[in-house]
């Protein structure tokens, strides 16, 4: 049995400076441990740039609140598992990828009628 000898390397450290400094600067800034980490454990939705000309051509506007039930919607799909969801809040439709946290495609009321959606695996109704 012919025997492998691998030469010697030695291992670096990780350094955590890096990381130690964007901690304090984000702690010193008035942001607390609970902010930091709700924005670590569900990202920023997303919109891909399909789904921005579709809201600026149908003159669709999100507020805080909209964006608020569409995250929530988000963490309900994939607490299901969910992986490409139909969210309806109110009169909206949208598309979203829940593994890419990316909002796909957004269809108001004049335009859903005999709308078919296609490749979602779920639908979140708001």
């Amino acid at each position: 049995m012919n025997k492998v000898i691998f030469p010697y390397q030695p291992v670096q450290p990780i350094s955590t400076e890096k990381t130690k400094d964007s901690t304090r600067s984000a702690v010193s800034d008035g942001s607390n441990f609970k902010q930091i980490l709700d924005k670590e454990i569900s990202p920023e939705l997303k919109f891909s740039k399909h789904a921005q000309q579709r809201l600026k051509s149908r003159n669709i506007e999100l507020d805080e609140q909209d964006i608020q039930k569409l995250q929530n919607a988000v963490g309900k799909a994939r607490a299901k598992g969910a992986q490409d969801s139909l969210i309806l809040i109110d009169k909206l439709a949208l598309v979203v990828s829940i593994r890419n946290n990316t909002v796909i495609t957004a269809v108001d009321e004049d335009n859903i009628q005999d709308n078919v959606f296609t490749n979602i695996d779920s639908a979140v109704i708001i």
